[in-house]
Order: C-alpha cells, then structure tokens, then sequence
C-alpha cells in the first residue's frame, strides 16, 4: 500500500531510518514513531518509496 501524502511518506522514511538503524529511535516523534512501532521494515520501504507526483501534503482525516 503506497503512502497517501507527502507527509505520510517523510514519516515512513524516518521510520525506516530508524528500523535500520541509521537514526536513533529516540528522534522519532508522532506519526513517524507510531509507524516505527506498528509496520514491519517492509511496510515501511513500501510506503517510503512512493512516487510524490500528484501526492497532496497531507490526507483529510474526514474521509
């Protein structure tokens, strides 16, 4: 499943940062360190590497 925003992709990238160990879990905060504790390192690529054409900063919370 690809990320659904530009901001949903950022954290996903700290995210698997941290899953790998290049930064320090202690950095993570909100939406990255949610994601760091639920999803698998997979998970994580998968959405990290989503292609940020035509992707809105953010996702509406209303839908």
């Amino acid at each position: 499943m690809p990320a659904q925003s530009k901001a949903q992709q950022r954290a996903a990238g700290a995210a698997l940062s941290a899953k790998r160990g290049e930064t320090k879990v202690g950095e993570l905060q909100g939406a990255s360190k949610q994601m760091y504790e639920s999803m698998s390192e997979d998970e994580l690529e998968d959405y990290a590497s989503t292609d940020l054409d035509d992707l809105p900063e953010h996702v509406d919370d209303d839908d």
